[in-house]
């Protein structure tokens, strides 16, 4: 019988106390406080010298920017990736995404505090999800990795209609299946940084952004977990 996630996390987490680190790629004894071994932790794709506007991986010594937000700015001051969409990282992530694996997502959410923005982040703003797909899922994977990232969280942003799935999509017309499918209740703070898991072309957090700007917000930032290079 499957645990719902509500129930998973804790019984998870007292496991935790009376069992040893296990590496969640290979199943080797875990290291440094993580379940990820040594070897795997040395694979891991963290991400580097990016454009500061979307994440997108950049050659060192290539401008700040890359040339596509040069072009046309997006509506967010900043993007953040802990790590790249690249093995074991991405294996991981579809674990804990689409397979209730919430040690993965614990395990992921303490990648990113060890590679966090250069700014300050609170009050973080998960991505949310339509409650057709939360129902389906069983919990938010953005909201779960904020619970985990042990930071405020503001929970004003919702999604006022379903979407299609974005995979197998491009980029025009994951644009076209996210507009206007999101809404803001209360009030929006000033500042703030949206969290989600993976940006592949970056269509969600770009509606999500310009509707937040839209209601107010002077500047949203953005911290994923993995950038697809």
């Amino acid at each position: 019988m499957r645990l719902s996630p509500f129930l998973a996390g804790p019984l998870q987490s007292a496991l935790r106390l009376l069992l040893p680190l296990r590496c969640l790629v290979c199943s080797e004894p875990g290291h440094d406080g993580l379940d990820l071994c040594r070897a795997c932790m040395a694979e891991l794709p963290w991400s580097g010298y990016a454009c500061h506007r979307c994440a997108l991986p950049l050659p060192k010594g290539a401008l700040p920017v890359c040339g596509i937000c040069r072009d046309e700015s997006p509506p967010q001051t900043a993007t953040h990736a802990s790590l790249l969409y690249l093995p074991p990282v991405d294996a991981l992530l579809r674990r804990y995404k689409f397979h209730q694996d919430l040690a993965a997502g614990r395990l992921l959410a303490q990648l990113m505090q060890r590679h966090p923005p250069p700014w300050s982040c609170p009050p973080l703003a998960p991505v949310p999800l339509h409650v057709r797909r939360l129902r389906q899922r069983g919990y938010n994977q953005a909201a779960e990795l904020c619970r985990l990232l042990d930071q405020p969280v503001w929970r004003g942003l919702r999604r006022r209609r379903h979407t299609d799935p974005q995979s197998e999509r491009t980029a025009e017309q994951r644009r076209d299946n996210l507009f206007d499918a999101f809404e803001v209740h209360g009030a929006v703070p000033p500042r703030l940084t949206v969290v989600d898991d993976v940006m592949t072309t970056g269509s969600t957090v770009l509606e999500i952004a310009e509707t937040l700007r839209l209601v107010g917000a002077r500047e949203v930032r953005v911290w994923v977990c993995a950038r697809v290079p």
